[in-house]
């Protein structure tokens, strides 16, 4: 199969690529750019993609899948179809599944299903320890070989820091990645909402930006102390982004990912108990999404991820503090990175750089660049189209998000994953 894109502006930060010039595709992969290739290419499809962008497909750190075990929320093929609706072709799914993915019997039946669909690339994180329960490590070399490329505890806590020091340990002996989202259990417990003048106001319990910070210190240290390379999931605070920013001064091996939700919004868009703002973490001060923004332009935060998490309607329909939390985000992650990068006034590659590249290295995958030779994943989006986001119109089961009934602009015209058009909107 031979594709030819023609006339689209093609957007590759990796190799500083930003022109107008056609694509060639060929058996699955890039075969050239801008040039055709010698000895004559007969095109079995041309695609126009005259004022449309083309960028490497999108690379999304979170995507809660639902499956194996949760099923009523959503299904594989119900959220890889939402995937490449959003142009994401490669994404990393959390192990709080049901049961949780600490056996490679699991990963391994998980990455057959979803090869099966032939939609999205999807990337096992693999338990840190046995049921997530914090206790014992698993067999991390036995769920790296089923294909697990990092390991974590999702949102599941891990209070034992002698555990925590161990699993460190032994991830930097065999060079695993570890996970983990930066949250105090006892300083967060029973709090749904950032602890601020409206959890004051609306009578809600609060999670104070403490259990981030001191959840932080001791990853940190212990990062330090072992040399383990650490990715620090969802970070939401101001004080977070300054203590990761020392860190990486100090030359430590530490990356971080921010959620979509939260680089737009704040605590203010609780509003009157509204259950889609029911988020983990909990959505913070002005002052902290600017913050987060501010990460995000000097590099000090790799990476926004959609922090995707359907969850069914009658689990957002209770009381705010009774509401599951979550939102669905894979369909909007490319608009909601436009919008910041529109908002900030930053060129458009930077910005997609936080959906492609970046991720793309955290996740240590040949992915989020537009390479001859590499992998034909692309996403063709029109830039100027504006839509509004509808829950009929959502592929995913899920249809719990902050922004229902928001007009976006950034729209996907076509997916691709290996040189196959897997999505045409």
């Amino acid at each position: 199969m031979k594709t030819i894109i023609r006339n689209g502006r093609v957007i590759d930060q990796k190799n500083r690529i930003d022109g107008v010039m056609d694509v060639f595709i060929a058996s699955g992969k890039i075969a050239a750019l801008g040039t055709e290739p010698p000895h004559g290419f007969q095109a079995d499809r041309e695609i126009d993609a005259t004022n449309l962008i083309i960028c490497p497909g999108l690379v999304d750190l979170s995507a809660r899948l639902r499956e194996p075990g949760l099923e009523y929320k959503a299904t594989l093929e119900s959220e890889m179809g939402a995937a490449v609706a959003g142009g994401v072709t490669s994404l990393a799914c959390a192990p709080d599944t049901d049961p949780v993915l600490d056996e490679p019997g699991l990963v391994e039946m998980l990455k057959h299903r979803a090869r099966s669909l032939n939609q999205a690339h999807v990337y096992p994180i693999g338990a840190l320890t046995r049921g997530l329960k914090g206790e014992w490590l698993t067999e991390m070399a036995e769920l790296r070989d089923a294909g697990c490329v990092a390991f974590s505890q999702s949102d599941k806590p891990l209070p034992n820091t002698r555990v925590m020091m161990q699993a460190m340990q032994y991830a930097s002996t065999f060079g695993f990645g570890v996970w983990l989202r930066p949250q105090d259990v006892y300083l967060a417990d029973g709090g749904v909402a950032h602890d601020g003048e409206v959890a004051t106001r609306l009578g809600l319990p609060a999670v104070p930006v403490c259990a981030e910070t001191v959840a932080l210190s001791n990853i940190i240290l212990m990062a330090k102390e072992t040399g383990a390379k650490v990715h620090l999931c969802r970070i939401s605070s101001a004080e977070g982004v300054a203590m990761i920013r020392a860190a990486r001064q100090q030359g430590l091996s530490i990356t971080c990912d921010v959620a979509a939700n939260h680089v737009h919004l704040s605590e203010m868009d609780i509003g009157f108990f509204d259950s889609n703002c029911h988020l983990v973490p909990p959505l913070r001060s002005l002052g902290d999404r600017d913050a987060l923004r501010a990460g995000l332009l000097d590099d000090t935060i790799d990476a926004i991820c959609s922090d995707h998490a359907p969850v069914d309607d009658d689990a957002k329909l209770l009381p705010f503090a009774e509401a599951e939390a979550g939102a669905t985000g894979l369909e909007l992650l490319l608009p909601l990175t436009l919008k910041w990068a529109a908002e900030m006034k930053i060129p458009l590659s930077a910005a997609l750089s936080r959906i492609t590249s970046g991720p793309a290295r955290i996740l240590g995958v040949e992915a989020g660049h537009l390479s001859p030779g590499a992998d034909a994943d692309l996403c063709i989006f029109d830039p100027a189209q504006y839509w509004r986001v509808d829950a009929a119109a959502l592929k995913s089961q899920g249809k719990n998000t902050p922004f229902l009934g928001m007009e976006l602009e950034g729209r996907v015209k076509y997916t691709l994953v290996s040189g196959l058009v897997v999505h045409e909107g």
